[in-house]
């Protein structure tokens, strides 16, 4: 009986161990490494704004047209462009960017009544703004 008592006791605390074992092993195991993913901040996108530094002025008279752009590198040009009928003509008034992302042009109109403009270039275009020549 004392044998068959040893044996038993043997026998189970064998399979303890290894049950404790292969607990321990997959417990040891490395956890796998977590992964990093990279996102680039996505590109602003371009844009211009544009004032007119009067809202009337007389036929010829010179006047300002001054903004901002972003999403633009400096050095980029912008024009000005007018409404006439249904489409947007460029006019000969254009600049470049500077180095504090904004512009300034002289501008001189001779079309009377309402003029529709607007500031384009480097992929963007400004909102529409208008200038009255009397």
């Amino acid at each position: 009986m004392n044998r068959a008592y040893r044996l038993t006791t043997t026998a189970a605390l064998a399979a303890a161990l290894v049950a404790g074992a292969a607990a321990t092993a997959t417990a040891a195991a490395p956890a796998p490494a977590p992964t990093v993913s990279v996102t680039k901040a996505p590109a602003p996108t371009p844009a211009l704004t544009a004032q007119p530094s009067t809202g009337t002025v007389a036929a010829w008279q010179e006047f300002r047209v001054s903004g901002k752009a972003t999403g633009i590198k400096t050095g980029t040009r912008v024009t000005l462009q007018q409404k006439q009928g249904a489409k947007w003509v460029s006019l000969p008034a254009s600049v470049t960017i500077n180095k504090n992302s904004a512009y300034s042009m002289r501008v001189k109109l001779g079309i009377k009544g309402k003029n529709a403009l607007r500031i384009t270039g480097g992929g963007a275009t400004s909102p529409e703004f208008t200038v009255t020549v009397r």
